[in-house]
C-alpha cells in the first residue's frame, strides 16, 4: 500500500542502528533514553554513544545501568553515559529527574515500557501499563520541555521519539475507562491502549510545541525479545506465537530493532516534520479501525493518528499529573 505522500527512507527491517547512523558525527548532541539497562533501549543508547552523542541512560535499575554505560564505553570507546535513577511509575521520580537536567536537550527517546500478566495499579490507582508506558513518559517531556526548546535554539530542531508498537492496532483509548475500574482486564488490551497513547501523545506534542522547534514521532521496533516479555502469561505467548505465525511479524535483532527510534532520532526528514508512525524504518501507512492486524501488519490504526483524540488524551493526561 504504496503512499507517495508518506515519508521514506533507505532503511529497511534488515537495516541496524549503525546502518542509520554511518558516517554522521552527533558530537554535541545531548541525549536521554528511558529504559535503556537493557534490550532496544540499551542498544539505542550504544549507537547513539558510538556516533558522538552525550548520552544519559534513564533507568530504574541503576546497577544494571551501570553496567551497560561501563560496556558502552568499553565497545565503542567513547564518552561513558551517564545513568540516573528514573521510574516513570512515579511522578515524584519523574519531577526529580526532569528537575535535575541542567543545559539543553536535544534527543528524548521514551523507549522504557513495561507489560503485566495482571492487573496492578500504582498508588494513585493507575492501571500500570498506561501509568508507565505513556503518563510517566508524558509528565517527562513536559517536564523536560524547556530543556528541549533550549537544545531547538542550540542547534535546531529537538526531537522526542515515542517508542510504540503493533500491539496498538489492538484497542484504541478507552476514556471512560482507561484504568480498568469497571471493565475486565485483559492486559494485552491495556498494553495496546498504551502503545497508541504513545501515537497519540506524538502527534498533539508536535502540534503544541512545533514553534518551540520540538517535533515528536511514534515508531514500532518491530517483533524482538527482550526482558519485556518476562511478564507474560501462558495466552500472552500463545497470542505472540500465533502472531508469528500468522506472518504479523518476524523476530528482529535488537540492532534491527533499534534502528527505527534511530531514524526517527536523525534522519533529516522526521526533524522537520512530526506526529508520524514509523514502522521498518520508514512512515507507515494509515489504516482503518475496523480493519484485522494481520491484514496490515505495518500499517498504523488510525485512532492511533486522530487529532481529536490526541487532544483528548493530553488534557485528560494533564488532569491526571496536574502538570
Amino acid at each position: 500500500m504504496a503512499d507517495s505522500t508518506l515519508i521514506s527512507t533507505p532503511f529497511t527491517a534488515a537495516s541496524t542502528a549503525e546502518d542509520v547512523l554511518r558516517g554522521l558525527d552527533l558530537t554535541g548532541v545531548r541525549a536521554i533514553v528511558t529504559g535503556s539497562s537493557s534490550g532496544i533501549g540499551a542498544e539505542t543508547a550504544r549507537a547513539l554513544a558510538a556516533a558522538g552523542a552525550e548520552v544519559t541512560l534513564a533507568v530504574r535499575n541503576t546497577a544494571a545501568g551501570e553496567a551497560v554505560a561501563e560496556s558502552i564505553r568499553e565497545s565503542t570507546g567513547s564518552m561513558r553515559p551517564r545513568v540516573a535513577p528514573l521510574d516513570l511509575a512515579d511522578p515524584a521520580t519523574v519531577a526529580q529527574f526532569a528537575e535535575a537536567w541542567r543545559g539543553p536537550l536535544h534527543l528524548l527517546i521514551n523507549n522504557a515500557g513495561v507489560v503485566t500478566g495482571g492487573l496492578e495499579r500504582t498508588r494513585e490507582g493507575w492501571e500500570v501499563q498506561f501509568a508507565t508506558n505513556h503518563l510517566g513518559h508524558f509528565a517527562l517531556a513536559a517536564g523536560l520541555h524547556g530543556a528541549l526548546a533550549l537544545g531547538a535554539s542550540d542547534r535546531g530542531p529537538a526531537r522526542i521519539v515515542a517508542v510504540s508498537s503493533t500491539a496498538h492496532m489492538r484497542s484504541g483509548i478507552d476514556f471512560d475507562d482507561l484504568h480498568f475500574a469497571h471493565r475486565s482486564y485483559d492486559p494485552q488490551i491495556a498494553y495496546a491502549q498504551s502503545k497508541t497513547a504513545n501515537s497519540l501523545f506524538a502527534v498533539e506534542a508536535t502540534r503544541r510545541w512545533a514553534a518551540n522547534g520540538i517535533v515528536a514521532n511514534a515508531v514500532n521496533p518491530g517483533g524482538v525479545s527482550t526482558g519485556l516479555q518476562r511478564n507474560f502469561t501462558p495466552q500472552q505467548r500463545q497470542s505472540l506465537e500465533a502472531a508469528e505465525a500468522a506472518g504479523v511479524f518476524t523476530y528482529k535483532t535488537v540492532e534491527q530493532g533499534a534502528a527505527t527510534s534511530i531514524v526517527a532520532a536523525v534522519w533529516p526528514a522526521f526533524g522537520h516534520s512530526g506526529g508520524h508512525y514509523l514502522d521498518d524504518a520508514q512512515e507507515a501507512y494509515p489504516v482503518p479501525n475496523d480493519v484485522d492486524l494481520a491484514q496490515h501488519p505495518h500499517g498504523v490504526k488510525e485512532w492511533a493518528l486522530d487529532p481529536d483524540l490526541a487532544r483528548r488524551l493530553w488534557t485528560v493526561s494533564t488532569d491526571l499529573l496536574s502538570v
